[in-house]
């Protein structure tokens, strides 16, 4: 997501860091072209007004702190403004300890209403310990409530049904009675929606809110839509008062004007982002990541948070400790290539990453599709292993390197290049463990440097230097 946007703002404070003093007119310059990225990436014009012109009277306003060059003071005013534009702070949902707390999920059709009601449940139950109750209220569309049930059924939550009811309130009134007596303590409304804003919806959700005096009223807006889904955040809000906004689609949107906007333009923050079609694809929204990501700081918090929940937490300091001492083993990077794998695609990991660590390189789609492809090759070559020979790549010497091509249908070419980046990997573990990162951000990155992505790496870091060469030369 915001892969447009992201690769114009990082050209333009690249350039406003290579000027050797700032002046007037540098930001100046550097305000216009981020102007035009933004209104590029579709973000409503009033909000990129409002941010430029806080962003220009800080750069030039402000004294430089004096562990910052001018430069780096702008790019510093610059993702403080952005994680403004975006909300400022994380919000949660707000529950009390009424039962049930009523959640009605709004929007127009066609945004993901359904399934973002069936990802909310799941997450709500796993990390949040509540017991939440489905309920479709949408008694319009055809099969609406027997795809949340089909949904309900899928992520192991239970669904409010009453075939034989056809009217909105009654079921919500049913559902809620429901609730109190069997100890639900969360009720998700999956309300109607329609192709566009009308009179007969908007008076439907009033009433439904009237009728269960909901704790949270969330819109699912599709964020592909992009100034669309702002304007109906908009007249939603004014009409039966949001409270948050759930965007979908964020992981197809490389634009982010909805993102961008949606706070400053209706006052309400985005809670949620969908970032894939799994019911595990619902993230919390934090403003301040997502500057990060942005503005190629890369994300190490949600990235370990991401570890912490999927790998192994032994094996992880087992690996850490290893790395430490150079004990890496091939067994050892056959086992994080399978951890590796519940983390998710890789081009999304690499996000998460500071481009700093990537030689200042962005990886595309196509790009990542390459390297997960790689990954399964690389994990052949040691399934054809020994034990003995994944404990100790040095005992590899010609034939058996042949005997691991044949076994897993590679050439010995390819069974060199992979113990080449073997090598050249364990350097760069070893580096990332000594370097700034901290303990668990160590752990993060050398998780994914042991999912394959020496290669990459390294690659990288040649042609950096080569860059760097080359320039010292002219």
């Amino acid at each position: 997501m915001f892969e447009a946007l992201s690769e114009k703002l990082r050209k333009v404070l690249k350039d406003l860091r290579g000027q050797g003093r700032l002046t007037e007119t540098n930001v100046e310059a550097a305000m216009r072209e981020i102007r035009i990225a933004l209104l590029e990436a579709d973000v409503n014009f009033k909000v990129v007004k409002s941010f430029i012109d806080r962003v220009r009277e800080k750069a030039l306003g402000q004294e430089v702190m004096g562990s910052l060059s001018p430069a780096q003071q702008v790019v510093k005013v610059v993702y403080d403004e952005m994680v403004e534009m975006l909300g400022g702070t994380s919000t949660q949902i707000l529950f009390t300890r009424r039962t049930p707390n009523v959640v009605m999920i709004v929007g127009l059709q066609g945004s993901g209403k359904t399934t973002t009601t069936g990802k909310l449940a799941k997450f709500l139950a796993e990390t949040q310990s509540r017991r939440p109750l489905l309920l479709s209220a949408d008694v319009y569309r055809p099969a609406a409530r027997q795809q949340l049930s089909v949904i309900a059924g899928a992520i192991g939550q239970p669904v409010f049904e009453a075939p034989e009811l056809n009217d909105p309130l009654e079921l919500c009134k049913r559902a809620v009675s429901e609730c109190q007596l069997t100890g639900y303590d969360t009720l998700l409304i999956d309300t109607a929606g329609r192709l566009h804003v009308d009179e007969e919806l908007m008076t439907e959700l009033e009433q439904i809110k009237q009728e269960t005096a909901p704790v949270e009223i969330l819109l699912i807006a599709d964020a592909m839509t992009g100034q669309d889904a702002v304007r109906s955040a908009e007249e939603f809000h004014s009409r039966v008062g949001l409270t948050g906004v759930i965007l979908t689609k964020m992981d197809g949107d490389t634009r982010g004007g909805a993102a961008l906007s949606i706070k400053e333009v209706t006052g309400q923050p985005i809670k949620f982002i969908g970032v894939g079609e799994r019911y595990e694809a619902l993230e919390q929204f934090y403003p301040d990541r997502v500057a990060q990501r942005i503005l190629g700081m890369g994300d190490v918090l949600s990235l370990i948070e991401k570890v912490q929940a999927e790998v192994d937490q032994d094996k992880a300091i087992e690996l850490q400790q290893k790395m430490m001492r150079d004990k890496f083993s091939l067994e050892d990077f056959r086992d994080q290539l399978r951890q590796m794998k519940r983390l998710g695609s890789l081009d999304k990991l690499l996000d998460m990453l500071p481009s700093s660590l990537l030689g200042g390189f962005r990886v595309t789609p196509e790009q990542a599709a390459e390297m997960e492809q790689k990954l399964k090759v690389t994990e052949a070559i040691i399934n054809s292993m020994t034990f003995d020979e994944r404990r100790d790549h040095s005992v590899l010497n010609a034939s058996r390197r042949k005997r691991i091509a044949r076994g897993s249908g590679t050439a010995v070419q390819e069974v060199n290049q992979m113990i080449n980046e073997y090598v050249e990997m364990r350097k760069m573990m070893r580096m990332m463990t000594a370097g700034g990162l901290g303990t668990m951000g160590a752990r993060a990155a050398g998780g994914l440097m042991g999912a394959g992505l020496s290669g990459f790496g390294a690659g990288a870091r040649r042609k950096a230097t080569k860059r760097r060469k080359k320039k010292r030369k002219h």
